[in-house]
């Protein structure tokens, strides 16, 4: 017959082993104390056995971690600024796609995901602006802009939000990054064009028509702010292959 002496926790994992069981050590007990004493005495008339008590306490334990996994799983939240109108056929096509490869990956528009789309054609810098203000009052994880203006009116109204541009021509003249190796600041994404092409499109255009002697370089500074970025190039080149010949830009 046991006696009624306090029994230590180091006492109650060698007896649950001589039981043929098995108990981790490491699992955080949920008392203050190093002793079981302050709650109660192991012995021969007590009510609560102690593969019960062991129970209670391992289950005590891992409740916080059941808790846990039981809370629902957040929806994340992502803003999408297209630089044409709602309608427009190739944002109508390219959004689809978007929301398709998400859902490839896991991530479901109306699940587990919520995406707020606007749009604002890319000379309409007002409306622009101002869906810009609503996207980022909506607090997304991360907002994808699909341009240059729609880059740089996202980056006006947050210094924080993660911003993602899918195509921007010179993000580093922009001044959207530091340097393409490591953006730095809230901003990153791609750039599809690199501004020594412009040398090849004039080298070409005098293989195709020789005798051409003026050649135009036309944008719209409100839509295109990164004009530069190629006018440089496309000046250099229209010198170099037309021996100094007419340059006019639009």
């Amino acid at each position: 017959m046991e006696d009624s002496r306090e029994i230590s926790i180091a006492e109650v994992y060698q007896r649950h082993s001589e039981k043929g069981s098995t108990m981790d050590e490491s699992v955080s007990l949920p008392f203050e104390c190093a002793n079981l004493s302050h709650y109660c005495a192991l012995g021969s008339g007590e009510a609560m056995r102690r593969r019960e008590f062991i129970g209670l306490v391992a289950g005590a334990a891992a409740w916080p971690f059941m808790a846990q996994a039981q809370q629902p799983e957040r929806v994340r939240r992502i803003g999408v600024l297209f630089g044409a109108a709602a309608d427009d056929p190739e944002s109508v096509v390219r959004r689809a796609a978007f929301e398709q490869a998400l859902k490839e990956l896991g991530w479901i528009n109306g699940g587990n995901l919520r995406i707020d789309y606007r749009w604002a054609a890319p000379v309409d810098a007002e409306s622009r602006q101002r869906v810009s203000k609503e996207l980022v009052a909506l607090q997304p994880d991360l907002v994808l802009t699909q341009n240059t203006v729609s880059t740089a009116s996202l980056l006006q109204e947050t210094p924080s939000i993660p911003i993602i541009f899918a195509n921007v021509v010179d993000p580093i003249g922009s001044g959207f990054v530091a340097s393409l190796q490591r953006p730095g600041g809230n901003v990153t994404g791609f750039t599809l064009v690199e501004s020594s092409i412009v040398g090849k499109w004039l080298e070409v255009l005098k293989e195709i028509a020789p005798r051409v002697n003026r050649v135009a370089f036309l944008f719209n500074p409100a839509a295109a702010p990164y004009a530069e970025y190629y006018l440089v190039v496309f000046k250099a080149a229209a010198a170099s292959n037309w021996n100094g010949g007419n340059c006019r830009t639009y």
